[in-house]
């Protein structure tokens, strides 16, 4: 179910809104023509859908579109993501345009614009009590975190990135971060860690320290 606008400041909530449903409105024409062309090439299914834990870990399904392919060895065993990430997926990520169907998201208030990724729900056991408070907010489709590395930055600094935006929120951070993102993604920066193409799994704090 969609979380209360009482969890959120109002002026965050009213700024998601406006410019979610300015930017579906605006980019609906992107959408039907990424759509179009993904199932054209990649064909079904056009999205990937996936539960995460939000606002105090409360799970929700998030959707992006598709960027990779159910591939699988002659083991069985699953491909590392950089044998399965399909060509249209690769310029989906680089351009961010697999996001945008997380504006669905913003408005049924499950996330926000800006705040820390939703990450993946088996991760809730592996953070510390510091790393948790990232979830004390909305996540977002951009964030702090997003803006100073994205991908390319370790899991310790992405978390640590977290909870100051946590700390610090102000609607005119949620501003700077949005421009900022635009730059970003003009620009193509932080995309994934160097030599993946996506990020390593977080398998916890004491792995990291090893």
């Amino acid at each position: 179910m969609p979380h209360s606008p009482l969890h959120v400041p109002i002026s965050k909530r009213v700024l998601d809104l406006i410019v979610s449903l300015a930017a579906l409105a605006i980019l609906s024409p992107i959408l039907l023509l990424i759509s179009i062309m993904a199932l054209a090439v990649e064909g079904l299914p056009l999205f990937f859908c996936q539960d995460r834990p939000g606002l105090d870990g409360k799970i929700f399904k998030v959707c992006k579109f598709r960027t990779m392919k159910a591939a699988r060895g002659p083991s069985g065993a699953q491909l590392p993501d950089e044998d399965r990430i399909t060509g249209m997926g690769k310029f989906l990520r680089r351009t961010s345009l697999d996001e945008l169907p997380e504006l669905f998201n913003v408005i049924k208030g499950e996330m926000s614009l800006v705040g820390p990724r939703p990450l993946l729900v088996q991760y809730l056991d592996r953070y510390s009590p510091e790393q948790a408070r990232r979830h004390e907010v909305l996540p977002g489709i951009t964030g702090w975190a997003q803006v100073n590395g994205r991908n390319a930055i370790s899991w310790d600094e992405k978390f640590r990135l977290d909870v100051w935006y946590v700390v610090h929120w102000s609607f005119w951070l949620d501003i700077r971060i949005i421009l900022m993102t635009v730059w970003k993604v003009l620009a193509g920066e932080g995309i994934s860690q160097p030599g993946r193409a996506t990020m390593d799994e977080f398998m916890g704090n004491e792995e990291e320290e090893e």
